[in-house]
């Protein structure tokens, strides 16, 4: 809501537009009137909207039509007086002063206007008659008052009126041209409901359902309010829920604010999970557990863009027909808080979090987790979603690695052009369910920036059938993560192709040894084997027990936990100890 308003008088000569601002502060008709009243402020605590009002005089003698131009820019709303016995000044409102005020504006931003008869003391009869033809030709007039500055009729609520139309304006709720209605929930008092349901039943057909009002009963209400001049009761429920005068939603509701600490990472939390699952099963109409491109579209209808692009179909799991699934859902949001909190912040606005779920913010449905240096203190991690880095030299099969993570080929589906740098799927570690993001770095230069190397775990990919391959992830892991605390795990691309001798100074193997890292791991996209598939599990795994990167990682026991879990490992070294007991 606007924190001032100013206020301009306009209209032809000798129609009391002075009297009328002379009349209002001195509170009676002045003996003598000048060409041109100063500007006036109203102090807020005497005005009845509590803010500051600035009256503005116009005198065509006394001041030029540039001088004219800048009041009419500065002005929030202009009164066009005009009197009530002289026909002249009413045609001229249609044909000089409207035209002036906002005749190059375009819908919706036309400034609005307010009709002021003055002289009413003059005439026995309204002129009403002549002005509704007016009102009805132009939809920026918000409302026509008669008065008189000689006996003070009507003085205080053509102002009342004025301020009115600025801070509850009618151009945004109503267009009378259309009838477009735009509102929004109402919260309102138990001891009117049933009044107000009688009404609404009474005037609509489908308004009331279930004892409640329905969206057509809901835009009637406000609809009449609007129509009989309680623009304010509409304008208390759009700013309830963080609309501001142009109703888009302001900065202070999209943008909450959240402060995420250097080595902190943001996740929903499960407020925010019930909320996303709430309305999943709301826009899933058919009940099919996914989500099609119309239920997509409808769910974020509220939006004023499309939050999700072609690329979400590559970066998270779906359906055989390419729909997105209810786990793919959760992905892409898991993602968006991931990546970019205050953009997911914002969606959930959108989506009325806060005002659904009865929270202060959206914050509500997120977590701030702790830095990663404590984690690597304590051994241990709360967090459930993990980066990891895929790098290695272009051709390397980086891409179909991604897309194979969520159960895709390259060659399925979409073009190229389409495809996210990113994929995201679940994986089971230690019996729970964590949130692994790929993310492909595209290479430029031998050179990696240090930007791009951070992470939760780094996959270094090189081509088995590319001699020159696998010496470009021995200089990166040199390059960022031989003195890092970031874990490493080699990957062996195109394990179908027939293996070539790598142009390094040893082996991946011996280079893996050398560097207390696990052996590379083999991978193909085109049989995604169990083997294959275990790779991502590993990913995981490296990244949620960072403090074993080392000689740790590189121990079969390591391993074997993560493919086996504890459990058979234990079961597994009891039976080893009977077996080497018994050859003692």
């Amino acid at each position: 809501m606007k924190r001032d308003v100013r206020i301009l008088l306009l209209g032809e000569p000798k129609v009391g537009k002075t009297s009328l601002i002379m009349s209002l502060v001195g509170e009676e008709f002045p003996e003598h009137v000048p060409l041109r009243a100063e500007e006036i402020t109203i102090p807020a605590d005497v005005t009845p909207e509590k803010v500051p009002t600035h009256i503005v005089d116009y005198s065509e003698t006394e001041q030029t039509d540039e001088v004219l131009k800048d009041e009419i820019i500065k002005a929030n709303v202009v009164c066009v007086v005009y009197d009530v016995t002289n026909e002249d000044t009413i045609d001229k409102i249609k044909t000089k002063w409207i035209p002036l005020v906002n005749g190059e504006a375009e819908k919706g931003n036309k400034v609005p206007i307010i009709l002021v008869g003055n002289k009413s003391d003059l005439r026995s009869g309204s002129s009403m008659e002549t002005i509704l033809p007016i009102m009805n030709q132009f939809s920026e007039i918000e409302t026509c008052v008669e008065c008189s500055a000689k006996n003070l009729k009507n003085i205080s609520e053509l102002f009342y009126y004025a301020q009115k139309a600025v801070l509850h304006p009618t151009a945004p709720l109503y267009d009378p041209e259309d009838k477009q209605k735009s509102c929004f929930g109402n919260p309102l008092a138990p001891q009117a409901l049933d009044d107000v349901k009688t009404v609404v039943w009474k005037n609509t057909s489908d308004g009331v359902q279930d004892n409640g009002l329905t969206l057509n009963g809901f835009l009637f209400l406000n609809t009449l309010f609007i129509q009989r001049g309680r623009h304010e009761t509409t304008w208390t429920i759009l700013r309830k829920f963080g609309y501001d005068d142009t109703l888009e939603l302001t900065d202070d509701y999209l943008y909450p604010q959240l402060r995420v600490p250097v080595g902190c990472s943001t996740e929903l939390n499960h407020l925010g999970h019930q909320f996303l699952q709430r309305l999943f099963e709301k826009y899933d109409e058919d009940k099919d557990s996914a989500l099609s491109p119309s239920e997509l579209k409808n769910l974020f209808c509220a939006f004023p863009y499309m939050p999700w692009g072609a690329e979400v179909y590559t970066a998270v799991p779906t359906t055989d027909e390419g729909y997105i699934s209810y786990r793919g859902y959760l992905c892409q949001w898991t993602l968006s808080a991931y990546l970019d909190i205050h953009r997911c912040l914002e969606y959930l606005g959108y989506l009325g979090y806060p005002i659904l779920t009865e929270q202060e913010s959206q914050t509500a449905a997120v977590t701030v987790t702790r830095a990663k240096e404590v984690d690597l203190e304590k051994g241990q991690t709360q967090r459930s979603v993990f980066l990891c880095k895929v790098i290695g030299p272009r051709g390397t099969g980086k891409t179909a690695f991604l897309q194979a993570f969520v159960g895709r080929s390259v060659n399925k589906g979409n073009s190229s052009s389409a495809f996210s740098p990113y994929t995201i799927n679940t994986v089971q570690v230690s019996n729970q369910e964590k949130y692994l993001i790929l993310y492909e770095v595209d290479v430029e230069t031998e050179v990696l920036k240090a930007s791009d190397a951070s992470c939760d775990v780094a996959c270094l990919m090189y081509d088995t059938s590319d001699p020159h391959s696998f010496d470009y992830c021995a200089s990166i892991y040199k390059q960022h993560y031989m003195e890092s605390n970031i874990p490493c795990v080699l990957v062996a691309s195109k394990a179908d192709l027939p293996e070539v001798k790598q142009l390094h100074g040893m082996t991946p193997a011996e280079f893996c040894y050398k560097h207390r890292l696990p052996p590379p791991l083999p991978f193909s996209s085109l049989s995604l084997d169990s083997t294959s598939k275990n790779i991502y599990t590993k990913l995981a795994w490296a990244a949620m027990y960072p403090h074993l990167n080392g000689s740790d990682m590189s121990n079969t026991s390591f391993w074997l936990r993560v493919a086996l879990g504890s459990a058979v490992v234990a079961v597994l070294g009891f039976a080893l100890y009977r077996a080497f007991a018994r050859q003692k």
